[in-house]
């Protein structure tokens, strides 16, 4: 749900990825959507600093340090848009891709369907 609005999205996986407010580097994350909800399968940053540590089992690869972060299955997703950062998320699968939340304000909400 973006700005009171919803979409649906039938896919199974997707990435969301967006640009620091401080530091302007990227980040990005890999999603898969299960019977328990959205697992993080895959994250990766663009550099490092104030609150973009690598995770502890983070390789380069590419130039983007890339790891496997330990969480369970979430039941949903909460993004809100601080007008802080220099984008939009993006959510992108294999349809193609979506900006979410480019507006400050705006609260999105991703979460699988029933």
């Amino acid at each position: 749900m973006a700005g009171g609005k919803a979409t649906t999205l039938a896919v199974s996986l997707f990435t969301l990825s967006w640009t620091h407010s401080v530091q302007k580097t990227e980040w990005r994350e890999a999603w898969s959507v299960q019977p328990s909800g959205l697992e993080l399968t895959e994250a990766a940053v663009k550099g490092s600093g104030a609150g973009m540590e690598p995770g502890p089992d983070a390789v380069m690869r590419d130039g983007w340090y890339v790891w496997h972060p330990k969480l369970p299955p979430q039941r949903e997703i909460s993004l809100a848009a601080s007008g802080a950062t220099p984008s939009a998320w993006r959510l992108c699968h294999t349809g193609g891709c979506t900006e979410l939340g480019a507006t400050a304000g705006d609260e999105v909400l991703l979460k699988p369907c029933d």
